[in-house]
C-alpha cells in the first residue's frame, strides 16, 4: 500500500557511547501498526540519495529512520563529517551496532509500530546490515545491497573491524536478502557466490539476487552507475521481502543484543 501524506524530519537519538546523534526520520500519516525500517547509509554518507530512500520507504507503508553514523564526528554539514570519518578509518562495528540498536528502540517506542524492526543497509551500508543480521538478535529481517568487504581483504582487518563479517554468518537470526550486480567489483561475482555458499553451509534463510548490466551502487538515482530497470525490479524484491518477513504484527520488544 502507498501512502501519499508522510512526515519527514530531523530528529536525535542516543547512539554509541551515549552521543547525541542526528538521524533522518519519516512515517506515514494516519497509519498505524507500522512495521520498521533502519536505512544504514552507504560510505558517501548521510546524503541526499540516503534521505530519498527513508521517504520512499516511508511511502510504501514503513516508519523508517536512517542514523547518521559519522555525526560522531560533529558537528559540522554530512560532507564534511564524511570525510573526517573516513580520514579516521571509518566506523567501527562496535559503533555502527549501537547506532543501528539505538534506531531500533526509537522505532519500538512509537506508539503505531508493530514490533518488527528489517534493515536495509548500501554499500558499506550493506556489509553492516549483514552484521547486524548477526550481532542483533531481535532484528527481523535484514537487506544488503551490494555489500562491499564482507570477504574483506587482509589490510581491512583492523582495530574498528576485527572480525570479517563472513565469519559472522554462523550466528545471523533473520531472513537476509541480498541485491547484487553482476558488474560490481566488490563483492564480485566470485565474493557473492562465496557468500551465498556460507548462508547455505549454515542453513540460513535467504534470497540472493543478481542482475546483468549493473554495478555498485545501480539503485543510487543521482549515480552514472544508475540502472532504471533493475533497480525497479530490485525494489520489488524488496517490497516483497519485507511483506513477508515485517508485516505481521508482534508484540514490541526491547531492541538489544539477547532480546529474542
Amino acid at each position: 500500500m502507498a501512502y501519499e501524506g508522510m512526515l519527514a524530519e530531523t530528529v536525535t537519538i542516543s547512539g554509541h557511547g551515549g552521543d547525541q546523534i542526528e538521524a533522518y526520520f519519516a512515517r506515514p500519516i494516519g497509519a498505524t501498526s507500522l512495521p520498521g525500517v533502519v536505512v544504514i547509509h552507504h560510505m558517501p554518507g548521510w546524503d541526499e540519495w540516503i534521505k530519498e530512500v527513508v521517504r520512499k520507504l516511508a511511502h510504501h507503508g514503513y516508519a523508517t529512520i536512517a542514523p547518521h553514523l559519522f555525526a560522531h564526528w560533529g558537528p559540522g554539514n554530512w560532507d564534511d563529517l564524511t570525510a573526517a570519518a573516513r580520514a579516521a578509518g571509518g566506523v567501527s562495528d562496535e559503533q555502527c551496532i549501537a547506532d543501528v540498536e539505538a534506531s531500533m528502540a526509537f522505532l519500538r517506542g512509537l506508539p503505531y509500530h508493530n514490533g518488527k524492526v528489517g534493515t536495509i543497509g548500501f554499500c558499506s551500508g550493506g556489509r553492516q546490515s549483514y552484521m547486524c543480521a548477526a550481532k542483533i538478535p531481535s532484528l527481523d529481517a535484514a537487506v544488503d545491497c551490494w555489500g562491499g568487504n564482507v570477504i574483506p581483504e587482509p589490510d581491512r582487518i583492523t582495530p574498528r573491524t576485527p572480525i570479517p563479517v563472513i565469519d559472522m554468518t554462523k550466528d545471523i537470526n533473520c531472513p537476509v536478502l541480498g541485491i547484487f550486480g553482476n558488474d560490481d567489483l566488490n563483492p564480485d561475482p566470485v565474493q557473492v557466490n562465496r557468500i551465498e555458499e556460507e548462508l547455505k553451509k549454515f542453513s540460513k534463510s535467504y534470497e540472493f539476487h543478481r542482475y546483468d548490466g549493473a554495478g555498485h551502487g545501480f539503485f543510487a538515482t543521482d549515480r552514472p552507475g544508475y540502472r532504471p530497470v533493475q533497480a525497479v525490479d530490485g525494489w520489488e524484491k524488496v517490497w516483497a521481502f519485507y511483506e513477508k518477513y515485517l508485516q505481521t504484527a508482534t508484540p514490541a520488544r526491547p531492541a538489544v543484543a539477547g532480546a529474542r
